[in-house]
This record gives structure tokens, C-alpha cells and sequence, in this order.
């Protein structure tokens, strides 16, 4: 199973007569190592939760706005791309950018903030070998552009961003490098981020993240088979339908949202949550998807002997346009004429003028060697309950989660595995 996404990219528009500004003069070194010095690491259950907390509300915008169709995005991947921004972020354009993150900035300061990403960013960089999870950041800076040493020395030492020089002025060619940037960090996956660019684009902020995990417990190729996937109580589609007999899994069920919650475990520190909603409870579901939702599935999760498991062979990918989607959550100076990102240039005529987001979803047997399959068969189960069948062949939802971490790095709504 590999999961990609790749995203965000930020257009920040600048008039030309302050290209070049003079840089800065704060020793970068002694800055950040003060914040690193001072303050309190924000511990990692806190922030998995505020990031679950800003996960869910950013997929019911876009589920809201997508009604019917897939949904598939990285919510770690936007949160540090917009966290990172903050750091060239004054006054109300900085609070609505880290409170649209759901910090509460009377609890947590800006600094332990950064210091809480960049350690969760670190422990995500150190996966073992049995998975492949890739993430980082990149600036790439029109040439003419000075960036104060401030903002470029922290977004490296707190987030071990890159940083490029671009020619703006040829927008096709600045296209085709950040583009094969972002192919070659993300094995070829997403090969165009940018469709186009300005010549009045000043930085392109681009952040990825790339994961590819082998099933602890991998379907057999050979017994998939061609099935109805229900789309509603009037449509469906023929798909390759997954099968896995005579398994034992972290299982749920939910009374009160009416939904299925199992547990599928990768090779490694990483896990893929399916929550099944009954027939025409997706909605509600969707509703009550809160941090403490999430804490309630995954507390709740026993060990149960499962019969059969069906789950769909597919492939889904997404774009974004999240300057639309944004200043609903309440970041919208930064798109206006009146934001205040002076801590990138020392001036104030930046403002973001674009944000893409783009991701790609595969799910499929995961040719791993057998012995990997092992564990779960192993649990044993004292009592015979009635034959347990898990199918998913109607709408669902999927999370992918580092277990190290705590920290939700995908979110899937499949209403239509084709």
C-alpha cells in the first residue's frame, strides 16, 4: 500500500520595487537557540490532538464541498506548510494563521509551537526500515527576492526546510524546477504540483510527504475478485474486491455514530483506521468526528475474530484550491492586501496569492513476504461468536496514523474506489 501526497505550494505576490531589500541582522543561531533553550516542549499527545482537531474541521469543508466525490488529503502536511508560514507572520495575520490551527495562544506560546512541530517532524525522520515515510519542505525564492536571515535560519533549523533561488520572470522554466523537485522527492508520484506561475510570483513554498507501508497481514492477490461497490441504494460500480479469511484485528463498533471501526497494522510504526458507516450514516459520521471521536475509536478497539474481510484494490488522488477553503477556518488576512508577513522580507507587500494541495492514495494486496502475516492469526480466541463478516462495499473513511507519534498523516473519504 503506498500513500502519497504531496503538497502545498504558496504564491506570495511582492511589487517589484522592493526586490531588494536589505537583509537582516539578527544572528539566527543565537535566535533559535534561545527558543529551543526557553519554554516547554508541547508534548506529543497535545499536539496530536490539536492536529486531529484541525484535521476533522478541514475535511468537513472539503467534504462539504465535494459532496459525492473522493477525499483524499495529508492534514500533517498542511498544518507544518502553514506553521512554517507563521514564521514570517506579525500581529493578527500571525494569530489567525496559528488559531486557525486550532492553538489556543493564551496556553501555548508561538514558540513551543514551532519547537513541538519540529520535534514530531524529527521523530516522523526517523522511521525504521519497515516503512518509507519522506516528508520535508522546500522555499524556492525569486532571485531578486532578499529574504531576512532570520526567517530563512529558522525555517531550516526548525523545520530543515531548503531553500532555492528562482527566476520568476521565466515562469516556465521556475515551473519545471520546482516540479521536478517535488517529483523527485516524492518517487515520481506527483509530477506537476504547479500548472502555472506568475511573473509576479516573489516564493513558492512547497512541503510534501511520501509514505509507503507493507500490510503486517497482506492480501492475497490471487483470490481478489470483481464485486459491487454500492455508491448509494440506486448505483454501483464493479470493483477488485480484496479478500482476507480467518483473521483476528482491532475491531469497534460504534452504537451511537452506527458505524464499523478496524484496525489494519503496517510493518513499522504506522496503521490505516477503516470506519464503515451503515447505510446512509455517512453523514453523521462525518458530524461527529472529533479528537475525542477519535481517542473513543481507537480506546475502544479489542482484539475479534473476523471471518472474512473485504476491502477494495483502489486508487484515488485529490487537488485543492485551499485559498477558498481557508478563511473558513479563519485564516484570511493572509490572502488580503493587509496581511503582515514582514518577517520574510522586513517589508509588508507580501500576501499569498495561492494555495494548492495535491495527493495521491493507492491501496492494494502489498506483496510482502508471508512470514510478515503471521502475528495476527496467533491471538487467541476463547469462544466462537456468530460468523463475522467486515465488508466495504458502500462509501467509507480511512485514517493513516503514525503510532510513534500519535499523529494522523492522511485522511481518505472512498465514495467511489473507481
Amino acid at each position: 500500500m503506498a500513500f502519497i501526497s504531496v503538497r502545498w505550494i504558496l504564491m506570495a505576490w511582492i511589487c517589484p520595487a522592493v526586490l531588494c531589500l536589505p537583509d537582516g541582522t539578527l544572528g539566527m543561531d543565537t535566535a533559535v537557540q534561545e527558543d529551543q533553550d526557553n519554554g516547554t516542549l508541547v508534548d506529543s499527545l497535545t499536539l496530536a490532538s490539536i492536529n486531529t482537531d484541525f484535521a476533522f474541521s478541514l475535511y468537513k469543508k472539503l467534504a462539504l464541498k465535494n459532496p459525492d466525490k473522493n477525499v483524499v488529503f495529508s492534514p500533517l502536511s498542511i498544518s507544518a506548510a502553514l506553521a512554517i508560514l507563521s514564521l514570517g507572520a506579525k500581529g493578527n495575520t500571525l494569530e489567525e494563521i496559528l488559531e486557525g490551527l486550532k492553538f489556543n495562544l493564551t496556553e501555548i506560546s508561538e514558540a513551543d509551537i514551532h519547537r513541538g512541530f519540529g520535534h514530531l517532524l524529527q521523530r516522523l525522520s526517523q522511521s525504521g526500515d519497515q516503512e518509507q515515510i519522506s516528508t520535508g519542505s522546500a522555499m524556492f525564492i525569486e532571485k531578486r527576492l532578499q529574504i531576512l536571515a532570520e526567517f530563512q535560519e529558522k525555517t531550516r533549523a526548525l523545520y530543515q526546510a531548503e531553500a532555492f533561488t528562482a527566476d520568476f520572470q521565466q515562469p516556465l522554466e521556475a515551473k519545471n524546477f520546482i516540479n521536478g523537485y517535488v517529483s523527485n522527492k516524492t518517487q515520481g508520484k506527483i509530477k506537476e504540483l504547479i500548472s502555472n506561475l506568475d511573473a509576479k510570483t516573489a516564493m513558492v513554498l512547497v512541503n510534501y510527504i511520501y509514505f509507503k507501508g507493507k500490510w503486517k497481514m497482506p492480501f492475497d492477490p490471487r483470490v481478489t475478485f470483481e464485486s459491487e461497490f454500492y455508491l448509494d441504494e440506486k448505483r454501483s460500480v464493479k470493483v477488485p474486491m480484496m479478500k482476507i479469511k480467518d483473521l483476528t484485528i482491532p475491531y469497534f463498533w460504534d452504537e451511537e455514530l452506527s458505524c464499523t471501526v478496524v484496525e489494519l497494522k503496517y510493518t513499522g510504526n504506522a496503521s490505516a483506521l477503516f470506519i464503515l458507516p451503515d447505510q446512509g450514516r455517512m453523514q453523521q459520521v462525518e458530524s461527529g468526528l472529533q479528537p475525542e471521536t477519535l481517542r473513543k475509536w481507537k480506546d475502544s478497539l479489542k482484539p475479534r475474530k473476523i471471518d472474512e474481510l473485504n476491502l477494495p484494490k483502489f486508487s484515488v488522488s485529490a487537488d485543492y484550491s485551499l485559498k477558498e477553503v481557508l478563511p473558513e477556518l479563519g485564516i484570511r488576512e493572509v490572502f488580503s492586501s493587509q496581511a503582515d508577513l514582514s518577517r520574510i522580507t522586513g517589508a509588508k507587500d507580501l500576501q499569498v496569492s495561492q494555495v494548492v494541495h495535491k495527493a495521491v492514495l493507492d491501496v492494494a494486496e502489498a506483496g510482502t513476504e508471508a512470514a510478515a502475516a503471521t502475528g495476527l492469526n496467533l491471538v487467541f480466541y476463547t469462544r466462537r461468536l456468530q460468523k463475522m463478516n467486515v465488508l466495504f462495499n458502500r462509501p467509507f473513511l480511512m485514517f493513516i496514523t503514525h503510532t510513534d507519534v500519535q499523529t494522523t498523516l492522511f485522511m481518505v473519504k472512498v465514495t467511489n474506489p473507481m
